[in-house]
This record gives structure tokens, C-alpha cells and sequence, in this order.
């Protein structure tokens, strides 16, 4: 299973999407699909220069039963806390977290 939220999206983007998920709501992607179209879905998502932000979150084997990838700059971020991956929210707007380590509040 494979849950992929886009800030933005282009209509181009938007329809290339759709070929493989379900579009439940603008901008929100769901759809079961083997791995190597999963990354290559990404590749497109993290590649496009038109979104604010993306996260994709997919079913894994791991202790939370799921995985999760952000790109753009998002608000939020995965925080990987002892193997737990968890959200962390940027206390400083995008353009100030450029080449830099983002504030988290906690």
C-alpha cells in the first residue's frame, strides 16, 4: 500500500500519477503497486521542480509497519529516532533551513 501527498501538484504530474493511484482527494494519492513502480512514481514526485512538497509513506516490514520520504520543503520532516520514524515540525520557513539544520519543536 503506498499513500503519497503532493503540495502543488501540476496537472501533468497529477495524471501521470493517476495511470497507477487513485487521486482521493487533490493532491492525495492511494493505490497498491510493486516497489519498482513505487521509486519510479518518486523519482517523478522528487524530480519536479513545480511542488512545494511531497510524502510518501509505504508499507514496510518494520516495527511501525510502514515507511515514510519527504521532498520539497514541506513544514514537516522525518525525524529517525532510534529506528522510529517520527515528524518533526520546522520551526523556521523554507528559504531559512537552505543549507542549513532545520529548528524542530518539540
Amino acid at each position: 500500500m503506498i499513500v503519497l501527498v503532493i503540495d502543488n501538484a501540476p496537472a501533468k504530474l497529477r495524471g501521470e500519477l493517476t495511470k497507477w493511484l487513485l487521486e482521493v482527494k487533490p493532491g492525495v494519492f492511494a493505490g497498491k503497486v510493486s516497489a519498482m513502480v513505487r521509486e519510479r512514481l518518486w523519482e517523478k514526485v522528487y524530480s519536479d521542480e513545480y511542488i512545494a512538497g511531497a510524502v510518501m509513506l509505504y508499507s514496510m516490514n518494520t516495527e511501525q509497519g510502514f515507511h515514510m520520504e519527504m521532498c520539497g520543503y514541506p513544514t514537516r520532516r522525518v525525524v529517525d529516532v532510534n529506528g522510529i520514524q517520527l515528524i518533526g515540525i520546522n520551526k523556521k520557513g523554507p528559504s531559512q533551513n537552505e543549507g542549513g539544520e532545520s529548528g524542530v519543536e518539540r
